[in-house]
């Protein structure tokens, strides 16, 4: 089978100077659940855009399933269930006059009444759009993009402002999607989303991919695994030279004038040996936040700050 989804050297400039995007390079497999991670403006919807035929690019090349926008455009939006980052829907139409008019856009769309059932929007059926929770509102963008049985489905952000449950129901029904053979692309900035969804992700910053492997794959990339974010009264070179020297500690890097990171193999085992240096250097620890491997530090390893930023 062809490969889902492929950019070459993808370049989006706005007004000849803002490069949203620069030179990034994906290649996502049929069948694969693709996770686009990054803060905000580091380029993921923009990308998403393009890929999706929405936006054009300013150069670089686009694959989906082996064809490209410039030549395919209309057959290729048969294959593709879009859910923007914010889908607008009519609040004076119910949940059933929606997907009813989504799938009008198609030539061979799934029915109504079976899109609701996968959705859990059954009960909700003649409901207003405009009276639905949150969650009910992002199970309906969701459905609008399932009704066309897409071969790929791009999931922009779907869950941000979500509670937890809310977020759990939609997480299931992007698994059955998936397990039924389908491709996704995903992005998000919560890593428990990437973890939990994504067979790999894309680490994206500045408009360019930082980091591309599986999850378990990115995590153990990490020096130590462990990240401990210290702050001192008075940070010195000289503490940060010790601080290096501590058994299990791989990596030290300074954030300002009072803080470090201190990437290690362990973590609280490391505070009492971390609180007797700083306090031989007259550099008061006054305060610690202990991170285990995840997604997350691996973004700040190699940005040197949040990906929640």
């Amino acid at each position: 089978m062809p490969t889902a989804i492929q950019c070459r050297d993808l370049r989006k400039t706005y007004d000849g100077k803002v490069e949203a995007v620069r030179g990034l390079n994906l290649e996502i497999q049929t069948g694969e659940c693709f996770g686009l991670l990054g803060p905000n403006g580091a380029g993921k919807t923009t990308t998403i855009e393009i890929l999706e035929g929405l936006l054009a690019p300013t150069s670089g090349e686009v694959s989906i399933l082996g064809h490209s926008w410039r030549e395919n455009a209309r057959e290729m939006r048969e294959w593709l269930g879009i859910s923007l980052q914010e889908t607008r829907l009519s609040e004076k139409l119910t949940v059933r006059e929606t997907i009813e008019l989504f799938a009008s856009f198609y030539r061979e769309p799934r029915s109504c009444d079976e899109v609701l059932e996968q959705l859990q929007l059954t009960e909700k059926a003649d409901s207003w759009v405009g009276k639905l929770s949150g969650g009910q509102r992002q199970r309906l963008a969701v459905a609008t993009a399932l009704v066309c049985n897409p071969k790929i489905l791009f999931l922009d952000e779907p869950t941000t402002g979500l509670d937890p449950q809310s977020r759990r129901q939609l997480w299931d029904i992007i698994r059955e999607y998936h397990q039924a053979g389908k491709t996704v692309l995903l992005t998000t900035h919560n890593m428990d989303e990437a973890d939990a969804l994504c067979q790999r992700v894309a680490i994206v910053d500045h408009g360019h991919v930082i980091a591309l492997g599986t999850p378990e794959t990115l995590k153990a990339s990490i020096p130590g695994g462990f990240v401990l974010r210290l702050r001192f009264g008075n940070q010195t070179p000289d503490l940060l030279k010790r601080l290096h020297s501590l058994a299990g500690v791989r990596e030290v890097r300074a954030t300002d004038g009072q803080g470090a990171d201190l990437y290690a193999d362990r973590g609280g085992s490391l505070i009492p040996e971390i609180a007797s240096l700083a306090a031989n250097s007259s550099a008061e620890l006054s305060d610690v936040h202990i991170s285990e491997p995840s997604l997350e530090n691996l973004f700040l390893h190699h940005t040197g700050r949040s990906l929640r930023d």
